[in-house]
């Protein structure tokens, strides 16, 4: 079992963190190399990335992820960890913010991205973490539909987002690259 943080919410005691929306973002970046915002609508989410970038470390790399680029994060996340030579300590945002309601698709998006990320051998999660890759391997068959279906997908629906554009995004890992927003402190070029 790992040693107990003085802050139990940071989990800074695992590599791989989750939280949710800016709050959790300030709860678990202390001392990240790399942020992960995963949105998976980003038409339909109460926080954006911008409102997060504060947080992260100034060294640390941030990416965006959702479903489509799950796996495609995990491979730029390894090739980024292998560059540092070390581990790299990672924060999951999911960007559903609990004070605006409970979001399944960056859940799903979220519990993608980690579960990738077990799949490479990047594994030491915090429980909050297991519990998201877990509801994501629990339901990876369904996410086109629960992300369509959920209260992000049908508010997205409403605001004008196409029934297309709702499938392309929860089509499981349809993009091959990353998309970095920051690179980190002498970091290279995209893996992917």
């Amino acid at each position: 079992m790992n040693a107990q943080s003085p802050h139990p919410a940071a989990q800074t005691t695992y590599q791989v963190r989750f939280d949710w929306g800016r709050r959790g973002a300030a709860r678990i970046t202390e001392g990240v190399d790399i942020l992960v915002w995963v949105d998976v609508l980003p038409e339909a989410s109460a926080s954006s990335l911008v409102e997060v970038v504060g947080f992260v470390p100034g060294h640390a790399a941030v990416l965006a992820a959702g479903l489509a680029d799950a796996s495609a994060t995990a491979r730029w996340i390894l090739a980024e960890q292998e560059r540092l030579g070390r581990r790299a300590s990672l924060a999951i945002v999911a960007a559903g913010d609990a004070e605006a309601g409970f979001t399944a698709d960056d859940l799903l998006g979220a519990g993608a991205v980690i579960d990738a990320l077990a799949a490479l051998g990047i594994d030491d999660t915090s429980p909050e973490a297991a519990v998201a890759a877990s509801a994501f391997a629990g339901l990876r068959r369904a996410v086109r539909h629960l992300t369509s279906a959920s209260a992000s997908g049908r508010a997205a629906a409403a605001a004008g987002m196409s029934t297309a554009a709702l499938h392309e995004a929860a089509a499981l890992d349809a993009r091959q690259e990353a998309r970095v927003v920051r690179l980190g402190s002498g970091a290279g070029a995209s893996a992917d």
